[in-house]
């Protein structure tokens, strides 16, 4: 992140407080329909064309650290198996049998003693994916067993970052992330180690959630003891990017503040001005959120259960060579996170009960929430306008105001 870039970000900011009013000829919002949160039909769509479609984070390096180091992964419904081939190199692969889809894997983590055996049949695997051994083989009429090799899935690093795609003709994760890792690398992901991982359980759409971690406009009601005391809102600026990737910058009302519960660890050194003393938080496209900061940082990620209950994930992840503050001085920092995440979850079930209501149409944003708008504009093209109901779909209006 360049010098060039840092002060264009601060003369955004003083132009951000200064306003009056959204730039000149910037387009008003049409409303947002309500269906896109309640609809059974286009909560399929979302299944098939998003979820099963999109680069989706689902480990760190340290949780599958050696050779037959494995997770089994299940967040979009479908069983994932992670792990580490012979060669140290990270795999991924539908947890199904090539004989009649028995599961291979049956614990959440653990280490394999060179092969991936069926739980039914006793079919065995390499690491490599490469069915290795049929039992009873005599039975099996030209069986071909270089045909048989376990179902793969495209799984690609960011530094440390592991991310998976199921689908077979996606872009590489650094094409589709686009400018994203040139802002990330000032973080060294390659050096980030994982400190902590929870998860929690909300009665509600997983767009519900995703759009308050899009915008600062419920700052000063929601967070008004806590990061509303902190963060200025109405200097806030917004990067859109291809893709449905953003980020917002939001500033310290004081310049001189420092987060109390980062005091005492280690810091990253090369983290740049803006990220150093403002808020900067990324969403990956589709539902990977993150405050970078150079004393680490959450990715917190949303994942859909029902049409009307989700859950999100909470990783934090630190600077290398600080196993020092990993237990008392994160406890205290993720604690002070979960205090505002819980400001953020206590509407949830409610707010759902709101969008089911007959009395609700559908969102009418600002300006200060086109992320969300970029969001469903992006959604959209994944899915195809042409699949959607005609009076379920956005209207396309942000192309012109994307960022390089």
């Amino acid at each position: 992140m360049n010098d060039e870039f840092t002060k264009s970000i601060l003369k955004s900011m003083e132009y951000e407080r200064q306003r009056q009013a959204p730039p000149e000829e910037f387009p008003k919002f049409p409303t947002i329909p309500a269906g896109r949160y309640t609809d059974d039909k286009f909560f399929k769509l979302e299944n098939e064309y998003l979820w099963a479609k999109s680069w989706l984070y689902v480990c760190h390096l340290d949780e599958i650290p050696e050779t037959g180091s494995y997770l089994l992964w299940e967040k979009t419904g479908t069983p994932i198996i992670l792990l580490r081939d012979e060669n140290r190199k990270v795999k991924a692969y539908y947890n199904s049998c090539r004989h009649r889809g028995g599961p291979l894997i049956n614990e959440q983590k653990g280490k394999l003693e060179g092969r991936l055996i069926c739980k039914y049949h006793g079919w065995c695997y390499a690491l490599n994916g490469e069915l290795s051994l049929v039992r009873d083989k005599r039975d099996f009429i030209a069986l071909n067993q270089k045909d048989l090799s376990l179902k793969s899935i495209k799984c690609e690093r960011l530094g440390n970052w592991v991310f998976i795609n199921e689908d077979p003709d996606a872009a590489s994760l650094i094409d589709y992330l686009q400018p994203l890792p040139q802002h990330l690398v000032q973080f060294q992901p390659e050096n980030l180690r994982l400190v902590d991982s929870r998860t929690y359980q909300v009665d509600c759409n997983v767009k519900v959630l995703l759009d308050a971690f899009f915008e600062v406009y419920h700052l000063t009601v929601v967070h008004k003891d806590t990061v509303d005391r902190f963060l200025d809102h109405r200097g806030t600026v917004i990067k859109l990017w291809e893709n449905g990737h953003s980020v917002m910058i939001t500033p310290n009302r004081n310049p001189e503040w420092t987060d109390p519960g980062t005091i005492g660890m280690p810091v990253i050194e090369s983290v740049t001005q803006i990220p150093a003393e403002h808020n900067m938080s990324f969403n990956m496209f589709p539902n990977l959120v993150t405050p970078m900061a150079g004393t680490g940082m959450p990715f917190l990620t949303f994942w859909p259960k029902t049409k009307s209950s989700m859950e999100i994930d909470c990783h934090w992840f630190a600077p290398e060579g600080s196993e020092e503050g990993f237990s008392e001085l994160w406890e205290t920092r993720i604690n002070n996170f979960e205090r505002i995440l819980e400001e953020d979850l206590q509407f949830a079930s409610q707010l759902q009960n709101s969008v089911e209501s007959p009395a609700f149409d559908g969102l009418n944003l600002n300006y200060q929430e086109r992320r969300i708008y970029h969001w469903h504009e992006e959604l959209d093209r994944r899915i195809g306008p042409d699949r959607i109901a005609e009076e379920m779909r956005v209207e396309p209006l942000l192309k012109n105001y994307l960022s390089e």
